[in-house]
């Protein structure tokens, strides 16, 4: 799921810090995430979508 946040937040010039900011989740969370320790919660996945403007289906990785 990360590799599609990190996408976005750099096609919008956002930062993790910023992300963090817009959404109420702690940067050391959103750090955690990307570095791919832990996926977020529904919650947390919804404040990210939100934050970006997107569905949660663009979060996802698509698996075939």
């Amino acid at each position: 799921m990360w590799k599609n946040v990190e996408k976005i937040l750099k096609e919008k010039g956002m930062s993790i810090y910023k992300l963090s900011k817009i959404t109420g989740i702690p940067d050391n969370t959103l750090r955690n995430y990307h570095s791919k320790h832990s996926d977020p919660s529904f919650t947390n996945a919804c404040k990210i979508a939100d934050a970006l403007g997107i569905s949660l289906d663009d979060l996802r990785e698509k698996k075939r």
